[in-house]
């Protein structure tokens, strides 16, 4: 069995996706946008094996929204795509902030369990500190 490489930590991490779409906010105030992805899929770049979740994006939106269809076909570009859940969820976290410019943006990922284990990986902009255990 050959061991993970930064080969395989780097797939993914700058493929070509289709482009995310915005549109003007109408409003001012602080509203929460909630999105929620229940066929996320990709492939894990060391097996091949295909990987499945949910994505739920959460944000504050400030002078643009993200554009639904665009999202979606964005998402789906991740379908065949080899790339680690953490390595995902942070492109996709960065890809969104730099299309919409949120006041405050959560990306969270649930993968299906693989192995006996159930995996989340969540981020935020701006980031925040973990609290102290």
């Amino acid at each position: 069995m050959t061991k993970y490489t930064a080969d395989h930590a780097a797939q993914g991490k700058v493929d070509k996706l289709p482009k995310l779409e915005v549109w003007p906010n109408q409003y001012k105030r602080n509203y929460e946008i909630t999105m929620v992805v229940p066929e996320y899929t990709s492939v894990c770049p060391k097996t091949g094996l295909p990987d499945f979740g949910t994505v739920t994006i959460r944000y504050i939106p400030d002078q643009t929204c993200i554009e639904l269809k665009s999202l979606k076909y964005y998402l789906l570009g991740y379908r065949n795509m080899g790339i680690f859940y953490e390595n995902a969820m942070n492109r996709i976290l960065d890809d969104l902030v730099a299309s919409c410019k949120p006041r405050w943006m959560s990306v969270k990922g649930e993968f299906n369990t693989r192995g006996g284990m159930h995996s989340i990986v969540e981020c935020q902009y701006p980031p925040v500190k973990p609290s102290p255990r």
